[in-house]
């Protein structure tokens, strides 16, 4: 897996950073901006700070891998097929979690005027086993 280039980020606290993935970035406008205050302002618990960060950051390097390049291209056929393939790899705990990170990244996304719908609002999580 390759990782996406990095211009922004932001550092917060003790080392920890956030980086502005490139997907982000090519979506123009207050994107970079609203992602990164997404997690210093939205989101005050540092451990959900760090688990959402590695939820968003590995849904977003997905979607540039599948050939998205900018979040008005995200659909949520592609949130459900990285949660079907996130299901295969992970427990359903760990699925629900990054659905419930994606869903209220994208919820941020659009109060934000970044993206005009929030395309994991209607994918459904795992099943738990």
């Amino acid at each position: 897996m390759t990782k996406p280039s990095v211009e922004v980020e932001l550092i917060i606290r003790d080392g920890l950073t956030f980086q502005v993935p490139l997907i982000i970035r090519t979506s123009g406008g207050c994107a970079p901006k609203r992602f990164l205050e997404f997690f210093t302002v939205h989101i005050r618990n540092p451990n959900t700070r760090a688990a959402y960060g590695r939820a968003a950051g590995a849904f977003l390097l997905w979607c540039e891998e599948h050939g998205l390049a900018e979040l008005h291209q995200v659909q949520p056929i592609h949130v459900a097929a990285y949660i079907e393939h996130l299901g295969r790899k992970h427990s359903a705990p760990t699925v629900k979690q990054h659905l419930a990170c994606l869903r209220m990244l994208f919820d941020w996304l659009v109060t934000g005027q970044v993206i005009a719908f929030n395309p994991a609002h209607a994918v459904r999580g795992a099943p738990l086993s």
